[in-house]
């Protein structure tokens, strides 16, 4: 007789989040929640199982809402009142995702933003934990991402203890830290009287504070970020909190989704290339350069797609720009939309130097991939950057990226030497630094030969979630 090979059970992860790509999403986290989930499901011998439960905006396509399966519904408690859950399944790609249904809610013109988001996500935090009432899902672990999903940390702990649910929350953006007057306590979160006290910090409620101090693990996004949080310049007050719960600190680099960003197979740019064929990134260049009406040279286009706020260097960029648009032959395109005082100065740019600068006030993807493709140098002067992604897309696409030695940027980008490296650094937040990195790389592109074989350099450069997959797979399962 042959024994029978017992099956080990995978650990079931649900990942919570506000947002996630390609059904909706602000930014960096909603490109995370797409692509993290998907490459844990996938990897080798993988002993998880991750699926993904997000709320159901009225932006969500319609596309999608063809494909996906009601589950159906129940009432969940929001602290004294009770409230409508539908839930919604769609399976994409080797991952279940899971759509919570509350049109009170979820169906307004934006993600967030409003009076009543404490009450919002509060009620998705609980969602999330109810949610197995439904789909039948029973997860080992919830793995929570920022403030909007932070209670869901606290209600696995402070109210749900009989689920014995392990927790993950993830910091993505320190600043947002999900802040509000203690009248919230009793209306919109509901829990005991004597648990109130793991949300407060500095006389108010804050969310993020309870997640740290309540989860089984907690990561940020960069190992340079977790560092920096333990820093008051750098935590927004939570650097107490951060360091008592060090114990439990994870920083792991994000990836990126190196099938939606593929120089060779990207449907939005002029052509295809690769690292032994740089003819078709020439042709982008130039595509790039007559779509936008400018002149069709050989001088680099230096490229720039941000949110115009002041903590991704706009005030460092306007103080150099001029002094180097009128000394250098170059050519300068920006992409993006924010601050009103920062769109109007890039709108004032363009027209000081018509024929070198397009601003481009809007963010759009296909126009997004056409700059990455056609440009040559990537500034991405962050004063604080808890991953990024832009500069690991900006070398995927051969864009040469300049940065501030910051979070994930210092993680991701190291200092060209002729042989190491992908870019081109500094460290002070000032216009001189920027100015004199940029001063480095436009030496370098007068080389022809020496800057292509950068170009081919970075090309190959491994920013895939791969790396990152593989040590939440540990993470996961060792929890």
């Amino acid at each position: 007789m042959t024994a029978k090979t017992a099956t080990k059970a995978k650990t079931k992860v649900l990942f919570a989040s506000p947002e996630v790509m390609p059904f909706c999403g602000t930014g960096g986290l909603g490109e995370v929640a797409g692509s993290l989930p998907r490459e844990v499901n996938k990897l080798k011998n993988s002993e998880v199982e991750c699926r993904v439960i997000m709320p159901l905006y009225g932006s969500v396509k319609e596309e999608f809402r063809r494909e996906m399966k009601f589950l159906g519904h129940v009432e969940i408690p929001v602290a004294w009142r009770s409230q409508y859950m539908g839930i919604f399944e769609l399976e994409k790609d080797g991952v279940i995702y899971y759509f919570v249904d509350n049109e009170y809610y979820f169906k307004r013109d934006s993600l967030y933003g409003f009076g009543d988001d404490c009450e919002r996500f509060s009620y998705f935090s609980r969602a999330v934990i109810e949610s197995s009432a439904v789909t039948g899902f029973e997860p080992d672990i919830v793995h929570a991402n920022d403030w909007q999903t932070a209670l869901s940390v606290v209600f696995a702990k402070a109210i749900y203890p009989e689920k014995k649910l392990r927790t993950v929350f993830t910091v993505h953006n320190v600043e947002y830290q999900g802040r509000f007057g203690t009248d919230v306590l009793g209306d919109c979160i509901g829990l005991k009287e004597e648990d109130n006290g793991i949300l407060m910090k500095d006389g108010d409620v804050n969310l993020m504070k309870g997640a740290i101090e309540c989860s089984s693990k907690f990561t940020t996004v960069s190992p340079t970020y977790a560092k920096e949080l333990t820093y008051p310049v750098s935590a927004f007050g939570l650097d107490g909190v951060i360091r008592d719960n060090e114990y439990k600190m994870f920083g792991i680099l994000n990836g990126i989704d190196t099938v939606a960003y593929d120089p060779g197979n990207d449907a939005y740019i002029a052509a295809a290339y690769s690292p032994e064929n740089l003819q078709g990134k020439k042709k982008c260049k130039r595509d790039l350069q007559k779509s936008l009406g400018l002149p069709e040279s050989d001088a680099p286009v230096i490229t720039f797609i941000s949110r115009l706020v002041a903590p991704k260097g706009v005030d460092i960029i306007a103080d150099m720009m001029d002094g180097l648009l009128e000394t250098e032959d170059v050519q300068f395109v920006m992409l993006g939309t924010g601050d009103e005082k920062y769109e109007n100065y890039f709108r004032q740019l363009q027209d000081r130097y018509p024929d070198k600068v397009r601003s481009l006030i809007e963010f759009n993807t296909a126009t997004a991939h056409r700059i990455y493709a056609g440009g040559d140098i990537f500034i991405m002067p962050s004063r604080s950057e808890a991953c990024g992604l832009a500069q690991m897309i900006a070398c995927r696409y051969g864009n040469v990226p300049i940065v501030r030695l910051t979070g994930g940027l210092a993680d991701s980008i190291h200092e060209w030497n002729g042989t190491k490296g992908n870019g081109f650094t500094f460290y002070d937040f000032n216009g001189s630094e920027l100015a004199f990195a940029l001063g480095r790389a436009l030496d370098l592109y007068s080389h022809k030969i020496k800057w292509r074989a950068l170009v081919r350099h970075i090309l190959d450069e491994d920013f895939s979630w791969a790396k990152a997959a593989e040590i939440y797979h540990r993470m996961y399962t060792e929890l």
